[in-house]
């Protein structure tokens, strides 16, 4: 049912003009976004440290290295992430908001292949909402259906809800250790 509901919408974007060169680009810059998430007062940028075991933890779910540092916005056990992965060739920048160990939002901040950006869409990014991630394994809790033809960018953005749940996850229990 999803998959024939995701064939609707992209025959609809299609029918109704859209060129692919139109799709790359700038649909939210990371400022706004931080301010639609935290209603225009955002708590300041802060950084993750990743300890060792994290950083290949996290390393794995990306399956490249991470940086020893991340940085992100916290607020009354809400964090949002900016994030970025590459779909095919460059890079595709994601916020994603988690909120009680759950996703509360995940938006395509700026995309910039030339295929792949139906990823854009909310009939695909709705499917993380209220997704939580295995802490063992760091699996997705439930199915993401994929957008054929753009299985780089679909595994892109499943790579980094899986790290956003993790990165929360290592702050969460950091603030239980104090």
């Amino acid at each position: 049912m999803h998959q024939f509901i995701f064939t609707l919408a992209l025959l609809a974007t299609l029918l109704f003009g859209i060129n692919h060169a139109d799709a790359k680009g700038i649909y939210q810059s990371e400022e706004d976004f931080i301010n639609e998430v935290f209603s225009d007062t955002p708590p300041a940028v802060a950084r993750l440290w990743l300890k060792k075991e994290q950083r290949k933890t996290a390393s794995e779910i990306m399956q490249r290295k991470m940086p020893l540092r991340i940085k992100y916005w916290r607020k009354d056990n809400r964090s949002a992430w900016i994030l970025e992965e590459i779909g095919k060739e460059k890079p595709i920048t994601t916020g994603i908001v988690i909120q009680q160990g759950r996703i509360e939002k995940l938006k395509v901040l700026i995309f910039r292949e030339s295929r792949g950006w139906e990823v854009r869409h909310s009939f695909f990014t709705d499917q993380f909402v209220n997704i939580d991630a295995d802490t063992k394994s760091h699996k997705l809790d439930r199915n993401i259906d994929g957008i054929s033809g753009a299985t780089l960018s679909v595994r892109a953005l499943k790579k980094l809800a899986q790290l956003a749940l993790f990165l929360d996850d290592i702050l969460s229990s950091n603030q239980h250790d104090t």
